[in-house]
């Protein structure tokens, strides 16, 4: 069996929901011993579905690899547990309500203070000064607050977008962090505190159109499938009714485009299409154009061309178009005695296995860890 880079190395985590499991599940890939401690009832996210075998469909894909143990953490002798595996941990994570882990005793400053070489990491919704320190945060309600459904979906009423995009990045933005801590500790011997929040990473993620904004001319607007500051960039239909997105990113391409795709080779130095700053103040004027040519011919026809032309593009596929999609990978998991194929991670290492580890039930690793830390 290949080693894996962090083999040796226990994460404890008090953990719930999205962010901080999606952290650490991508530290148990990388063979990180994860312990995860749950309230006696279980992670609520559990509860969130029953899609895959009668297990939530958000617990299957983040949790896998770990071990559970349940503790009421307002019960001393399950406090003086969480203390003893903190005591043994290198990774210390959590992302409970705001101020419930200090409550609680496990504050990141208390723990460095009692272990030194303890990585500690806080997850939260709004960090932990300013206004809005206290209150709970939620995907949805970050995607909103930090202006992400503003420059998100078409004109008209406010939309979501499809995915926990605020959790998922926090938790990107943890094991970056943790990973840091780690590589630190190696150079001094210490320990350090990770802070991460649903909104910092929302903002991080809003640094184009904060710029464009309070530098620039105006705020970006919603454009639906389109690109606010590039042209052409957008959706366009066929002749047989396949609809499907290209993308002219620089000079060369919009020459070919023109040459080979529109086959109107004149309009490319044409001074209302001659730069892309050009091009989207003529937007309309463009995309009508495009979808002219478009509409004369079949999507074959139109992949032959801006195959040709080296244009890039793609189709608009459903979710089940993305199950059958030749460059979608997957890695089998066993849940509960039947396979299931899971989404690959996005990186390819030479310490992958060939199959998830399955996901834990409540607690059932607590006679293990009990021997563990006696």
């Amino acid at each position: 069996m290949t080693k894996k880079p962090l083999d040796g190395i226990t994460v404890v985590a008090v953990e719930q929901a999205v962010a901080a499991p999606f952290c650490t599940s991508r530290l148990a890939d990388a063979g990180a011993r994860v312990i995860k401690v749950e309230r006696p009832e279980g992670d609520f996210a559990r509860g969130y579905d029953h899609a895959v075998n009668g297990e939530s469909s958000y617990f299957v894909w983040i949790n896998r690899g770990k071990e559970s143990i349940s503790l009421n953490l307002r019960e001393t002798g399950d406090r003086d547990t969480l203390r003893t595996l903190c005591a043994s941990a290198d990774v210390f994570i959590q992302n409970l309500a705001p101020g419930a882990a200090h409550r609680l005793g496990f504050g990141s400053a208390e723990l460095r203070v009692a272990y030194p070489r303890l990585i500690t990491c806080d997850i939260s919704g709004y960090g932990e000064s300013g206004p809005l320190r206290e209150l709970k945060a939620y995907d949805l309600l970050v995607q909103a607050e930090s202006g992400l459904v503003a420059v998100s979906g078409a004109p008209g009423p406010w939309g979501r977008i499809g995915v926990s995009i605020c959790d998922i990045t926090a938790g990107m933005n943890a094991l970056i962090g943790i990973q840091q801590a780690l590589l630190q500790r190696a150079k001094t011997g210490r320990g350090s505190r990770i802070q991460v929040s649903l909104f910092d990473s929302a903002a991080d993620l809003m640094a184009v159109p904060y710029l464009q904004t309070r530098y620039g001319n105006s705020a970006p607007e919603r454009v639906g499938l389109k690109h606010p500051s590039i042209a052409p960039y957008g959706v366009f239909t066929c002749s047989d009714g396949k609809e499907f997105v290209l993308s002219i990113q620089n000079e060369r391409e919009w020459a070919l485009f023109c040459e080979r795709v529109l086959l109107m080779p004149h309009i490319e130095s044409e001074e209302r299409f001659s730069s892309n700053n050009a091009r989207v103040r003529n937007r309309e004027e463009l995309e009508y154009l495009i979808s002219e040519v478009f509409l004369s011919i079949s999507y074959s026809q139109a992949v032959d061309r801006m195959t040709e032309a080296q244009t890039a593009f793609g189709a608009i596929n459903s979710i089940h178009d993305l199950i059958q999609h030749p460059q979608f990978r997957t890695r089998p998991m066993d849940v509960h005695g039947k396979s299931f194929e899971i989404p690959a991670t996005p990186y390819i290492t030479e310490w992958d296995d060939a199959s998830y580890r399955t996901v834990p039930d409540v607690n059932q690793h607590r006679t293990t860890i009990e021997n563990y830390i006696a």
